[in-house]
C-alpha cells in the first residue's frame, strides 16, 4: 500500500509529495526533487504501530 507523505525538499524548499510502500520496511533511497531535480536522501522507518515516518536530507546533510 503506498502512502502519501508531504514534506519540503531541502534545497530549494518547495512542497513535494513522496509516495511511501509502508509493507516495505525500513528504506534509504534517494529520489529527485519534483521542482528543482536535485538528489534527496529518503530515510523510511516503520514504528511498532505500523505508521511510516519520512525523513528527507541534501547531500551536504545526509
Amino acid at each position: 500500500m503506498l502512502a502519501p507523505h508531504t514534506l519540503h525538499c531541502p534545497y530549494c524548499g518547495e512542497r513535494i509529495e513522496l509516495l511511501i510502500d509502508a509493507s516495505a520496511g525500513d528504506q534509504a533511497y534517494i529520489e529527485d526533487c519534483q521542482v528543482c531535480c536535485r538528489p534527496i536522501s529518503v530515510d523510511v522507518w516503520i514504528d511498532a504501530d505500523d505508521n511510516a515516518h519520512v525523513t528527507v536530507a541534501g547531500e551536504d546533510d545526509a
